[in-house]
């Protein structure tokens, strides 16, 4: 497996297929120290020290280290992914209470694993030998009755799994530690919708309401660029589909939303890229529980239920609109007059917290920003407001068709810039109360 960062294989123009949908609370001030330049606070070497020694105290300055992270946590060793877990309340301050945290957490999850992923043949038959359950009993308590209302949510998990960043081949390499490593004889999620699905077409529905016949072929003909897995392998976007289908069970008031899967991505190849093999082989655990963190402040804008309401995406919307008119009346007069609704490009931006408008190694530095704010729903609304002015004129100079597809389609440009920036409208434009 390819270790690092896979930069030069990463391209921007992923497909995107129909519309997509729409830890701890952080309630403290904002202490965010205004964005230096990637290490201009002495050099990289202190900076790498600073971290090094925040993070091997015994009681961890919470607030000091989300003003670090806030301009950036180094890439290399597992300093990222350590600073996450901590801001997503997954790790407490108290370093010395790591290890019971971790190892209570890690098997919490293995046990939630076993407990939600049924095997309904366990159920057919009594000690005595006598039938007591089978695939056409109509009792909704049954094995099997559960088992097929699973695998219709199953069914989204995988498709949208299976085609997880498909120009970087980490997701499709095989995990050193599959599930049979702690579970053996739990059957791959894969194989029962390989049994239960059609390869050529499905049906899907957007949040929109529109019904259409989604092919899998584009995502399947990717298969042949990747070396096929040995028996007892499993990829890892496998690893991603058992948490989403794991997370969905446990969280049934939302359950999967199509595009949660753009979220989750990013968290675990953080997680997986720490160097020590101790953190590492954990990574689906620690995963689990920080997006589920994450959830728990998000989960509103995936809520169909709350489109039109102020906590759902629709208020989401109309605060980043808002935010538009009072930075830029000129800009925001202009998106009125063309027709540029935010359904067209704020819905997915706000949904997956930008995670489809940038490289990773990009939209990793901005959640760095993200989770170490302390109002970081907020923030991700002043970045999506520096994303539209920063491209003021293109979009003042061109035509509705234009304007939207240069916001469906963001274009490079200097990360550090658009965070200052993001900053600066907090500054003189802070939001008002939702």
């Amino acid at each position: 497996m390819q270790n690092g960062m896979e930069t030069a294989k990463y391209t921007r123009g992923r497909s995107r297929e129909g519309e997509l949908p729409k830890g701890r609370s952080l309630e403290s001030r904002n202490t965010a120290a205004p964005l230096a330049a990637a290490p201009e606070m002495a050099s990289r070497r202190a900076w790498l020290e600073d971290f090094r020694h925040m993070l091997s105290s015994e009681a961890i300055d919470f607030e000091r280290l989300r003003t670090r992270c806030f301009q950036g946590c180094p890439d290399g060793e597992g300093i990222r992914a350590t600073c996450w877990k901590i801001l997503l309340g997954y790790l407490p301050p108290d370093t010395s209470s790591w290890e019971a945290v971790l190892e209570s957490k890690r098997a919490l999850y293995h046990q939630l694993v076993k407990e939600t992923i049924i095997n309904p043949h366990e159920d057919e038959e009594s000690d005595s030998g006598e039938v007591v359950d089978h695939p056409l009993n109509p009792n909704p308590e049954s094995s099997w009755n559960r088992f097929f209302v699973d695998n219709q949510v199953l069914l989204q998990i995988d498709h949208d799994t299976r085609r997880l960043y498909p120009d970087l081949s980490f997701f499709q390499q095989p995990t050193p530690y599959p599930r049979a490593s702690y579970s053996a004889g739990m059957e791959a999620l894969k194989k029962r919708v390989e049994r239960s699905s059609l390869p050529s077409q499905r049906v899907g529905t957007t949040r929109m309401g529109i019904i259409n016949m989604k092919s899998t072929a584009k995502y399947s003909s990717l298969e042949k660029y990747y070396l096929p897995l040995k028996e007892g392998e499993e990829a890892h976007w496998e690893v991603v589909e058992r948490i989403l289908f794991v997370h969905a069970k446990c969280n049934k008031g939302i359950g999967y939303v199509q595009g949660m899967n753009e979220v989750i991505g990013p968290l675990y190849y953080v997680f997986f890229q720490h160097p020590d093999v101790r953190w590492k082989e954990h990574a689906e655990a620690d995963t689990s529980f920080c997006f589920s963190a994450l959830m728990a402040e998000i989960g509103d804008v995936f809520t169909k239920k709350l489109d039109s309401a102020h906590l759902g995406i629709g208020g989401a919307m109309r605060s980043l609109m808002q935010l538009l008119k009072d930075k830029d009346p000129v800009l925001s007069k202009n998106f009125v007059k063309k027709g540029v609704e935010p359904q067209f490009f704020g819905f997915r931006w706000i949904t997956l917290l930008l995670s489809q408008e940038f490289l990773l190694p990009e939209l990793m530095r901005i959640w760095d920003s993200l989770f170490a704010d302390a109002n970081r729903f907020d923030f991700l609304l002043y970045m999506c407001c520096s994303m539209i002015i920063s491209v003021r004129e293109k979009l003042i100079a061109g035509d509705f068709a234009e304007a939207v597809k240069l916001l469906q389609h963001y274009p490079p440009l200097d990360i550090h810039k658009l965070l200052c920036n993001a900053e600066e409208i907090r500054r003189f434009h802070p939001l008002k109360k939702r």
